[in-house]
């Protein structure tokens, strides 16, 4: 677990994470064997390309706006919204809107 995480601790997730002019940030919240949880940032512009993971997925938007291609069918998020991607399906996420997510990866 991130020194910046503690267990028991409050967080405030959309503040826990900075943009990066131009960039991609990420924080991991928490990792183990079940899975995992990070925070990320996009600047506008910024994204992921089509991409598989061996795992299902939640992505949750908590502040501004991006595309998430699942499946090769796009989705508008923004904040507050969720998408639940399946493992083995293709994926990507495009920044719209710069935009804050966190990642939830369930292995088991």
């Amino acid at each position: 677990m991130s020194e910046l995480f503690k267990k028991a601790s409050v967080l405030n997730l959309k503040q826990s994470v900075d943009y990066s002019e131009g960039g991609i940030v990420s924080k991991q919240v928490v990792k183990n064997n079940s899975g995992n949880l990070t925070l990320f940032s996009f600047d506008k512009g910024q994204g992921l390309s089509q991409h598989t993971a061996p795992f299902d997925a939640v992505v949750q938007i908590l502040d501004g706006e991006a595309e998430v291609v699942l499946d090769g069918v796009p989705h508008l998020l923004k904040e507050g919204e969720t998408i639940i991607m399946p493992a083995n399906v293709p994926h990507a996420l495009n920044a719209v809107e710069r935009f804050k997510m966190l990642l939830t990866m369930i292995k088991g």
